[in-house]
């Protein structure tokens, strides 16, 4: 029987039936998985969306929490640091007291009157004589700045008034109303008035033209215009103004107190606890002092929150 093969070559048996199946439930890279349905692939997405909302909120929290931490801390850490270097005497405490010395003097006067005697005064000569300025300033603004002839017929004197030092302008208030309650919330009133015309003529001034457009558009015109476009869109600008003016009048109505046309007020109480080299009363002063612009302050960025939801950060 002759032999067929090729010379050279290696004869190779011919693969059994066994072996056929398991190569045939070997994968081939062609082989593609299973798609999924529509429903599937939006639920991955919804699942996947909501997972980094998750994410992102906790990470939030995190440096929400971070933040108030730090921001508890610091002045903890600080008047540790006080207390500390005032009793081993590395500040001289005859001017810098400990602050546990400050706070005892605190307490007492507070307990026996004399601190909300002095708060008190203060407390509502910012409050009238700010709040009407600030109602007075918006008003003024928003005429100035949605009507081109008040603006040129005010706006070269309040640009001359506005850089006067409002303390300045105290004496002749002094000499005109005597001293009574007047002159100090005149002081506060003028000094409110006009960082809040200001600010209030710019934020309309930047309202987007395509805004006033729109109302025009959607049949806004005179009060209506004004009132649901050029309002809401200097509003941003209000806020900002009366933070400014607040800090701006805790000032003033402090100088005005200094110069001893009362003997009331949280201006006077630094200023008396000075003569008579008080240092304890005359910290406690300023940091009631502080208390106030912080409490108001605090008032208004949680109002611009409630009032303005999409200038929240």
């Amino acid at each position: 029987m002759s032999d067929l093969s090729t010379p050279g070559r290696e004869q190779r048996p011919d693969p059994s039936p066994e072996q056929n199946l398991d190569q045939s439930r070997v994968p081939t890279a062609s082989a593609a998985p299973p798609r999924r349905s529509a429903q599937e692939q939006a639920e991955l997405r919804e699942r996947r969306t909501l997972e980094a909302a998750r994410a992102t909120r906790a990470q939030e929290n995190r440096q929400r929490t971070f933040y108030l931490l730090l921001s508890v801390l610091t002045p903890v850490l600080l008047l540790a640091l006080w207390e500390l270097t005032a009793r081993f005497q590395i500040i001289d405490p005859r001017f810098f007291p400990p602050p546990s010395r400050i706070a005892a003097a605190a307490t007492e006067m507070a307990l026996d009157g004399e601190l909300w005697s002095h708060t008190w005064p203060t407390l509502l000569r910012l409050l009238v004589g700010g709040g009407l300025g600030a109602v007075a300033g918006i008003a003024v603004g928003l005429l100035m700045g949605a009507f081109r002839p008040v603006n040129a017929a005010f706006g070269p004197l309040f640009a001359a008034l506005y850089p006067l030092p409002k303390i300045a302008i105290f004496p002749i208030l002094l000499m005109i109303f005597g001293p009574t309650e007047l002159p100090k919330m005149i002081a506060v009133f003028i000094t409110t008035f006009f960082v809040m015309q200001i600010n209030t003529v710019s934020g309309v001034w930047a309202i987007d033209r395509k805004l006033l457009e729109a109302g025009s558009a959607y049949g806004a015109t005179g009060l209506d215009r004004f009132r649901f476009v050029v309002l809401p869109g200097a509003l941003p600008f209000v806020f900002s103004g009366l933070r400014t003016a607040t800090g701006t009048a805790v000032v003033v109505i402090t100088a005005v107190e200094f110069t001893g046309a009362t003997t009331e007020g949280l201006g006077y109480l630094i200023w008396n606890s000075w003569q008579l080299f008080m240092p304890e009363k005359l910290y406690v002063g300023l940091v009631v002092i502080g208390i106030i612009g912080a409490l108001l302050t605090w008032i208004l960025t949680t109002s611009e929150k409630l009032i303005l939801p999409w200038r929240r950060r």
